[in-house]
């Protein structure tokens, strides 16, 4: 039973057979059909796809000097920027595996990602090579990197840009810093120019549709980040669908500023542009008023993003200068798109925000809304070729239409497995109907149009008084007051309830002095059931995200459980 099949784009097909060849095929590819055509813009700088691929068979030649051979783990630890995708595809050229690394990670939690992948050879920016180096160091002689390729921002932008390409005031000094190179104990440190003097490297390319070609790491409710084992063929289905369900062409020119360390700008954006054959033009972190000059100056016509970066830019005091009139492709995940902000989108410019889901393990994209049959605040429909269920978490029967349950997906992009970890993978995998899915831990219902919908994370539920509250509905309540920017909703120990709930809010400035937080709380209780209603509201001048831009909700429930100190007489 397929009923989400009414909805589908017109004239696109239910399954899809994908290039039965590497990653590094798609850059190839792309830099024979369009040569001097920008693959890349960094802050005005252009690079083109003759220039890529260059760059890219030249670092390889280095990885092979180093001593990387197929298969090896690589870690790459950087922001958004040029360097990413040439690592990326040198790690690839040279048959090995991109370990892609969070850049907000200090050396205590680098250490994990050096040594649970075994990695001999990192590439890093300048600004984060200490860090490494400070994890590397620190580790038992024998298991720390024995290379380490450093890149500075600049080698990629001309410091004196000026204008709409310019970079924030604010970020000069992180972008142009001269930071001395770290001592590798063990090791050597390379530049970036060093490494790219090598002769492009030469010979065939063996990989093959099923090796392993990303690592990226994924966090659980306990333990240490586990890594994602993802082949050449599931990262180039979700390649090849997320440019064919987002119309995109060689003529596409996107924005990219969700981190593509992350699955969703390295699948969606980065490997979906380059197979495409795409313009990226490139940020390396948020900035509303970059971006806004950034899609008028280039003529932007797809932006894939999460909800929080919108919501940001159209509180921009500027937002009336930004020429939006070039964007056909607005989408995004990570949480749900506040209703009333998907409207204004729709009514005022004419843009369908388009909501899709994905995890780590699932290369991005298992469901996604179409774009002329998109609902709000829902994760869409069942992506090319994959079938999704929801199943009871404890039964694993599937539960009928409309009954809430956990999310289970069996499709082409879902991982292999766990690395080194045979019981994490066993436990994340089951049979139905002779199919293998992967529980996503995430609890959600489908409608009577076989559209998804997620209630919240399996483990993040609030009891009170027998009562079930799934924050993220009473979240996307709270949106539509018109004084909340941002909210995030925990549970709060209640002697009387055992819980309650609790809102963690941002005020938009204009409303700042004008309600207070009982205000909201009597809000909420005439909008709302009086059990999900908030009892506590607590203003706060921002949440903590995570460095994709995520709410971290997790930290806020945990720093409310946490004992606090008594008071002293």
């Amino acid at each position: 039973m397929r009923p989400h099949y009414k909805f589908w784009p017109a004239r696109m097909p239910h399954a899809i057979a994908p290039p039965a060849t590497s990653l590094w095929h798609n850059l190839a590819v792309s830099a024979l059909r369009y040569p001097d055509k920008a693959a890349i813009v960094f802050f005005g700088r252009v690079l083109t796809y003759a220039q890529l691929k260059d760059a890219a068979e030249r670092l390889a030649a280095r990885l092979k000097a180093l001593g990387v051979a197929k298969g090896d783990r690589v870690v790459v630890d950087m922001q958004n920027t040029p360097q990413l995708v040439i690592a990326h595809f040198a790690i690839f050229r040279a048959e090995a595996v991109v370990v892609p690394v969070n850049p907000m990670n200090r050396a205590e939690e680098l250490k994990h990602y050096i040594t649970d992948p075994g990695a001999r050879v990192a590439i890093t920016t300048a600004d984060l090579a200490g860090e490494l180096a400070a994890a590397s160091n620190a580790l038992p002689a024998g298991q720390g990197l024995e290379h380490l390729v450093v890149t500075r921002y600049a080698d990629a932008f001309d410091a004196e840009v000026a204008g709409p390409d310019a970079p924030p005031e604010a970020w000069r000094g992180w972008l142009l810093a001269e930071h001395p190179l770290p001592t590798l104990t063990g090791g050597q440190v390379h530049t970036w120019q060093s490494a790219l003097a090598e002769a492009p490297l030469q010979g065939e390319l063996n990989a093959d549709p099923q090796d392993l070609c990303v690592l990226p790491y994924t966090s659980g409710t306990t333990g240490l980040p586990k890594g994602c084992m993802h082949t050449h063929a599931s990262i180039m289905h979700n390649a090849v669908a997320c440019g064919l369900w987002g119309s995109a062409t060689s003529e596409t020119v996107a924005l990219v500023v969700v981190p593509m360390f992350h699955i969703t700008g390295m699948v969606a954006v980065l490997h979906a542009g380059i197979f495409c054959g795409a313009t990226m033009v490139v940020m390396p972190r948020w900035d509303r008023e970059l971006a806004g000059r950034l899609i008028s100056r280039w003529k932007v016509t797809s932006f894939t993003n999460i909800p929080t970066m919108i919501i940001d830019l159209l509180a921009s005091p500027n937002f009336a200068s930004f020429d939006l009139s070039s964007l056909k492709a607005i989408s995004g995940g990570g949480a749900a798109m506040p209703q009333a902000v998907a409207q204004r989108l729709l009514e005022a410019y004419g843009l369908r925000y388009a909501e899709g889901y994905g995890l780590t393990e699932t290369a991005a994209p298992s469901h996604q809304n179409p774009i002329d049959h998109s609902k709000q605040q829902c994760l869409g429909i069942p992506f090319f070729s994959t079938d999704s269920r929801i199943v009871d978490p404890d039964t694993l029967a599937e539960l009928p239409q409309g009954e809430q349950g956990e999310i289970v997906i069996s499709g082409p992009q879902v991982f292999q497995g766990y690395w080194k970890r045979p019981d994490a993978t066993a436990d994340a995998f089951f049979e139905l109907d002779g199919k293998r899915f992967f529980r996503s831990g995430d609890l959600g219902r489908m409608d009577e149009d076989g559209y998804f919908f997620i209630t919240d994370r399996l483990k993040r539920m609030i009891n009170a008084s027998g009562h079930k509250v799934w924050p993220a509905e009473v979240e996307s309540l709270m949106f539509r007051h018109p004084a909340i920017q941002e909210a995030c909703v925990i549970g709060t120990k209640d002697d009387y309830r055992g819980e309650s709930v609790k809102a963690v809010v941002v005020l938009r400035p204009s409303h700042r002095d004008l309600v207070t937080e009982q205000d909201i709380i009597d809000w909420c209780r005439e909008n709302m059931a009086v059990y999900k209603a908030p009892r506590v509201v607590q203003f706060v001048e921002a949440l903590p995200k995570s460095g994709t831009g995520k709410v971290m909700w997790r930290q806020l429930q945990e720093a409310e459980k946490a004992p606090r100190a008594a008071p002293i007489d």
